[in-house]
């Protein structure tokens, strides 16, 4: 009897754990609908090819060595991991069955594929940030890079086991290990290609550049919203007894509450200072409340995840305002989301969890965003050298779509309807 327990609770949380992999995966169609709905028609199709080729490759890439970087068989160090390639058996069929003490409770695959789309999150953070202007292939051989070094390190400083881990940094489920490090990335990349042509004027103007969709961004949002359940209750990485059960119950309700209260925080913060309720800023303070409860989606009750989402709602708006002050061009405000709302959803941990501390906190933030900006220069410095980043004057103009693909998204709507 005791046998059939234990196997039912590592097939429960297997399942379980396969289950939100899947509701993650479903957010890479989230990125793509966003990014889609806001850059202009002309440039809709290139996007979409971005977010669906930079998921397959981050995760072969993922698969072949990036996973084994981050979670190490023998890492050299708390700071330098270890390498293997691809993925040993899940033979843990004796070890189960009889009990030992050392057992995992549930199956490396379904972890390795958890966080393989993690992996994949993180890159697609990426490509809205340098939508409109960075080339195809320039981009999809910085995912290569990406997804294969620069994330599986600072993941592996946190979540296998390295320095910052050590250091007692506290990130539940990846407001830093994940967004603010991908909109590190984000950012250098923004950096390097520069912004679009006509987004400012000579004396300081900013242009507005409408999205050319925003239904299918607003359904980007949601279809994110619904990946965030798998991504911070997949986190919990069991499910298979009351605790825990009632544990990642709670973290759907934070993270739920987080994501409405960001999302009514972010529009009546807008409707304040231009006068009307800006849809974009909508969208973004949802999303921004989603980053920000990441951290820490389980300690905080309901009321605190809501002042939390709040918060980051406002936070976002903020932050979308000095971008533009600062003359960093974000088509998606990716940055922002991702990464302003990743900083304070890290500090926000304090509030509820007794074993963060500040140190360790600015410590883990810090690290994590020089590495990843550092690496992103040099990378894509490299690249520039190689193969060029950023699209002709011709091709920005007239889209990228027909220049790097051949077609138009919205081809009833003719040429020169998507210029």
């Amino acid at each position: 009897m005791g046998n059939m327990v234990i196997e039912v609770s590592y097939a429960l949380d297997t399942f379980y754990f396969l289950m939100c992999a899947a509701l993650v995966m479903w957010m890479a169609a989230g990125f793509a609908m966003l990014e889609a709905g806001l850059v202009r028609g002309k440039n809709t199709v290139e996007i979409l090819n971005k977010n669906a080729l930079l998921y397959g490759i981050a995760c072969f890439v993922y698969l072949c060595v990036g996973y084994n970087i981050m979670y190490p068989v023998d890492p050299i160090s708390a700071y330098i991991p270890g390498i293997n390639f691809f993925l040993g058996d899940d033979n843990v069929v004796d070890a189960v069955i009889g009990g030992s003490d050392d057992a995992p409770y549930y199956s490396s695959m379904a972890d390795f594929i958890f966080q393989a789309v993690f992996a994949a999150a993180t890159m697609s953070i990426v490509s809205g940030a340098v939508a409109e202007r960075m080339r195809l292939w320039p981009f999809l051989v910085f995912a290569v890079v990406m997804v294969a070094v620069i994330y599986p390190v600072e993941g592996y400083w946190k979540w296998g086991g390295g320095f910052l881990d050590q250091l007692g940094f506290q990130d539940f489920a990846g407001s830093v290990v994940v967004h603010m490090a991908g909109a590190s990335a984000a950012l250098a990349a923004v950096i390097m290609v520069g912004p679009r042509k006509g987004r400012y004027g000579k004396n300081g103007e900013v242009r507005a550049i409408p999205g050319a969709n925003l239904p299918l961004a607003t359904l980007g949002m949601f279809i994110l919203w619904m990946g965030w359940f798998g991504f911070n209750g997949g986190s919990e990485l069991k499910i298979s007894n009351v605790e825990e059960a009632n544990a990642v119950a709670k973290i759907f309700v934070n993270t739920n509450a987080a994501a409405a209260t960001g999302m009514i925080a972010a529009a009546l913060f807008a409707r304040f200072l231009f006068g009307k309720t800006d849809l974009t800023m909508t969208i973004n303070g949802a999303l921004a409340g989603l980053v920000a409860i990441t951290a820490e989606p389980l300690a905080p009750s309901a009321a605190m995840s809501s002042l939390i989402g709040a918060v980051g709602g406002i936070v976002v708006v903020l932050s979308v305002l000095a971008m533009d002050k600062l003359k960093i061009d974000d088509p998606v405000g990716a940055i922002s989301v991702h990464g302003s709302a990743g900083i304070w959803g890290i500090f926000a941990v304090l509030i509820s969890n007794d074993d963060a501390t500040f140190f360790g906190q600015f410590t883990g933030m810090i690290c994590t965003f020089i590495w990843m900006f550092v690496m992103t220069i040099i990378s894509l410095w490299i690249i520039k050298k190689i193969m060029g980043l950023r699209a002709s004057e011709e091709e920005e103009l007239e889209g990228m779509d027909m220049h790097e693909c051949g077609m138009h998204a919205y081809p009833e709507f003719g040429v020169e309807a998507n210029k």
